[in-house]
């Protein structure tokens, strides 16, 4: 007998279905739904609510935290002109943690019940409902369980003293980068690198989703050979 695939009902909760389809999950989940109407993720509406971030709350959130970071390094002592280029470098290493996150963890290959439903809920929401305003940013609550062991990687490598303010350029690039990720999904550029940002972008989530994982930047892509190969006429005739 053959068995019976598993189908996901759009109508319903969707967290909770999404661990039963198996090996068939990462196919389905970069099959894009092109809608502005995200889908339900929990019958808890409770629940519901901790899932749902607008663009704005992350700037709100964490500018001043990465501020109060930065100032823990002027008030140890290091003069503002040797904080600027701490906080510079933490901006730059959080490009590469952006590539490194997005290519390793954000697509990681699940199949379990429990490896796709939190998959799903990691990036996997994002790739199956990409217009999804209110699904696109991290809710505050996730990025802070990534920061953590952030900040202790930064205070092993670096001093107490220094350790603040690249810390501090590691918020700022996070706010950067989700600020961005928004943008390129929801505004309308004008200007040529915003237009080619937003159809690199689009092509790792419409196209090839193994390829293009910088959002802000291609810098890594470039370094690690992962910039998405060109269009060729066969696909676009098959688009």
């Amino acid at each position: 007998m053959v068995a019976q695939k598993f189908l996901v009902d759009l109508s319903k909760p969707l967290v909770f279905q999404v661990g039963h389809l198996g090996e068939d999950y990462d196919e389905w989940v970069h099959e894009p739904i092109v809608s502005k109407e995200g889908p339900r993720f929990f019958q808890s509406d409770f629940l519901e609510l901790f899932t749902r971030t607008a663009w704005w709350v992350i700037p709100t959130v964490w500018v001043p935290v990465a501020s109060w970071f930065i100032s823990n390094s002027v008030k140890s002592g290091i003069p503002f002109h040797h904080v600027a280029p701490l906080v510079l470098l933490g901006i730059f290493a959080w490009t590469f943690a952006e590539y490194t996150l997005h290519r390793f963890l954000f697509h990681v290959k699940t199949k379990s019940y429990w490896g796709n439903t939190l998959h799903y809920l990691l990036h996997g929401c994002h790739h199956k409902h990409p217009m999804d305003s209110y699904r696109l940013v991290f809710p505050p609550v996730a990025a802070a369980i990534l920061a953590v062991p952030i900040w202790n990687l930064v205070k092993l490598l670096c001093t107490p003293s220094i350790a603040p303010a690249v810390f501090g350029g590691i918020l700022l690039g996070y706010v950067m980068y989700d600020c961005t990720h928004y943008y390129l999904h929801h505004g309308q550029p004008k200007s040529d690198v915003p237009k080619s940002l937003k159809k690199y972008h689009l092509n790792h989530h419409y196209r090839l989703q193994n390829y293009g994982f910088g959002i802000t930047s291609p810098l890594w892509d470039k370094v690690f050979g992962t910039v998405p190969p060109p269009q060729s006429k066969g696909d676009a005739k098959r688009r």
